[in-house]
């Protein structure tokens, strides 16, 4: 396609795409092929002006050679993507708000005013029928205050100040309701599902496919710990699922043949074959959004308090308008008091405050599902970190195989990749990896594989037991031996390494060597939290002693568990709790999803386990552990920015009432600065937390 470099700097460029005009649609495919280069590190699609702002790495070459390659229609764009990306909405907003204020000042220059008055009196009408509505029911809330306070005013004719404050409401109320869908609607295709390939069944065969050619009807095969990727009927197999981030239910659900399943639920216990029944991503995507609105996990405690004292504040200043006429018989000093309250700030300013925070680190590829877990992780003093994948890389390789039953090493491989393919680690996406790079095909050549948390895999392959995974599974639970004369090949293995033990029909057939180096940032990082308040972090791994030991002295963690199942680290996270200390466990995989769930705030890494994902409280992407820092800085900025919210709140509203009542400001004044204020704390409290 015809492109125009507009401006260019050393790793970003803007260019004009060269075309009539640009749809929402087009800017959004624009910006989904865009997305999809590794080279692009960021992308932004103006569809008003045609241009492209690309943030990339590497050669500028790259980054043109894409632009000159595209065309709208030979680009793929997932169902969903386009539908649900935001851009109408957001331009829906902006017009309701330019327009809402052009309006305003069109009828005050040239609305004669009879006809303004007409106007006002017809919009007064509705808030105070709000107002009434809510007294009907017994309770005295922010609606009867903006009611009573309009009320007055056109009782009094001074039509100018209920027009002023009805503006000043209705411009709050359009900036709140665009934060929060906007909020909501980032998080929401955050946590939409982002699923490439699924098994599904060809005869008696497993194979995996892309996710864009499964059609109704087709039977998927979903495996103990992932996402059910469509809604469908169960055909075979009896499983424990997860619907919480669906129906909100704290408890896993059985299913078995003939239940209806849900796309994005989580399989945790168990084996799955299900007819597709509905292929759309956008009914996954409409889902979330309703349960997000739905559910009290949006809202952080501080929040909760906000709104609260926003409603029990209101009897009060009712309470201090009348006071204040009764002792000095001036209805205008007594409006004062009325036009200004401390519940509208309150009410408007921390949610926008903490939805904008979620936006944030929504920016900084941290998925938050619910300003509570901000808050959380502001007042935590305890972090637990899973050893693989976390504080090591999440993508570890096969450092060496060592053969025991005298079989080529690719052979053994092949073997393992086979088995491993099946389960989200990142131990078997090593092994899968290693037989991808050597090009060895390993078609599926065994019976029904289980899946036993934290320790294996077994199966069947040409009637044959084929087990594989940790020591204890292999030579503990199975009782499996090394063959005869083969001791001291084993005991020769280099301690260094994690390992996994393939054995075949009882007995050791390859020692697989896992290489799983250390992140270069992760003393850094562990330092950087320290620094930030953290002052007990603990290290948690299934590894040996020896291993852990090491891992451990290099990052610098105050305590480090060496062998531990996944009973251990949700008791450890409860022990702690006990205590008295505020939580966070970061993991990867299956088995850290019980401490996860157990702790204040459960952290899981973008590329490890779906289930991990879905049960915990937020997700950090995978690239760098910095994201730690960056997540803990912002939570600590977000509830400073609301203590400082709480001051000023309170500070100019009480000088206004103060103002107001010793006759210093009319009470027009008083409500033009009561309603400024609040609409300026508010904007400024959707301002980036992090420079």
């Amino acid at each position: 396609m015809r492109f125009k470099i507009e401006h260019e700097i050393k790793g970003r460029m803007r260019v004009h795409m060269i075309q009539q005009r640009m749809s929402y649609e087009e800017a959004d495919t624009l910006l989904y092929y865009l997305n999809k280069f590794p080279f692009v590190t960021s992308a932004k699609v103006y569809e008003r002006t045609g241009n492209a702002a690309i943030n990339y790495t590497g050669s500028r070459e790259n980054v043109i050679e894409a632009l000159k390659s595209f065309h709208y229609e030979d680009v793929e764009v997932p169902v969903g993507v386009i539908e649900n990306s935001g851009r109408a909405m957001n331009a829906l907003y902006q017009e309701k708000l330019i327009s809402k204020v052009a309006f305003r000042y069109l009828r005050k220059w040239f609305l004669p005013m009879p006809l303004k008055a007409l106007w006002i009196g017809a919009k007064a009408c509705g808030y105070i029928a709000k107002g009434a509505k809510t007294l009907s029911k017994g309770k005295l809330e922010v609606s009867v205050l903006d009611a009573t306070a309009i009320g007055v005013s056109m009782l009094r004719g001074d039509i100018n100040t209920a027009g002023s404050v009805m503006f000043l409401l209705g411009i709050g109320e359009l900036l709140e309701e665009w934060t929060h869908k906007k909020s909501v609607g980032d998080l929401a295709r955050s946590l939409s599902l982002n699923i490439e390939k699924v098994w599904i069944m060809s005869g008696e065969q497993e194979v995996l496919v892309d996710v864009s050619q499964v059609a109704l009807g087709d039977h998927v095969v979903i495996h103990m710990g992932n996402v059910i990727p469509f809604d469908g009927v169960v055909l075979d197999g009896e499983a424990v699922v997860n619907q919480a981030s669906m129906t909100g239910e704290a408890e896993p659900v059985r299913k078995s043949i003939g239940n209806y399943v849900y796309a994005g639920t989580v399989l945790e216990e168990g084996e799955l074959t299900i007819e597709v029944r509905e292929c759309g991503g956008g009914s996954r995507f409409e889902k979330i959004v309703t349960m997000i609105e739905e559910s009290e996990k949006l809202k952080s405690a501080a929040e909760s308090k906000a709104e609260h004292l926003a409603d029990k504040l209101v009897p009060y200043t009712l309470a201090g308008t009348a006071l204040t006429y009764l002792l000095t018989r001036n209805l205008t000093k007594a409006l004062s008091v009325l036009m200004v309250d401390f519940s509208c700030a309150l009410k408007l300013a921390m949610p926008i405050s903490v939805l904008s925070a979620i936006k944030e680190a929504n920016y900084h590829r941290i998925t938050v599902k619910g300003g509570k877990y901000l808050e959380a992780v502001a007042e935590a003093d305890t972090i637990v970190f899973d050893k693989t994948g976390t504080l090591t890389l999440a993508k570890p390789e096969v450092a060496e195989i060592v053969s025991f039953n005298g079989k080529d090493e690719d052979e053994l491989l092949r073997i393992a990749a086979c088995m491993e393919e099946h389960f989200p680690h990142s131990m078997a996406k090593a092994v899968v990896n290693a037989a991808k790079e050597k090009n060895l095909e390993h078609e599926e050549m065994h019976s029904k594989v289980e899946y036993i948390v934290a320790h294996g895999i077994s199966t069947t392959i040409e009637e044959k037991r084929a087990i594989i995974g940790s020591y204890h599974f292999v030579f503990e639970d199975e009782g499996c031996h090394i063959p005869e004369g083969m001791e001291e090949k084993f005991r020769s293995i280099p301690e260094e390494y994690p390992r996994l033990y393939l054995a075949i029909e009882g007995k050791l057939a390859a020692v697989i060597c896992i290489k799983d180096p250390l992140r270069e940032e992760a003393e850094d990082v562990i330092k950087a939290l320290k620094h930030l308040g953290i002052s007990k972090i603990v290290m948690m791994t299934g590894d040996s002693e020896k291993t852990a030991k090491a891992i451990a002295d290099k990052v610098g963690v105050d305590e480090y568990y060496s062998e531990v199942l996944p009973e251990d680290k949700a008791k450890y996270v409860e022990k702690e709790k006990l205590s008295g200390r505020k939580v966070i466990m970061i993991g990867d995989g299956i088995n850290d999803s019980p401490a996860l769930s157990a702790a204040d705030v459960g952290i899981a890494i973008n590329d490890g386990a779906e289930i991990a994902k879905e049960i915990a409280d937020i997700t950090i992407s995978a690239e760098d552990l910095y994201d730690l820092v960056t997540l803990k800085r912002l939570s600590d900025g977000l509830m400073k920015r609301i203590k400082k919210n709480y001051r000023r709140i309170v500070g100019i509203n009480t000088a206004l009432i103060g103002l107001g009542v010793t006759g210093v400001l009319q009470p027009t004044t008083s409500a033009l600065l009561h309603n400024t204020t609040t609409l300026a704390i508010s904007v400024e409290s959707m301002n980036n937390l992090l420079t």
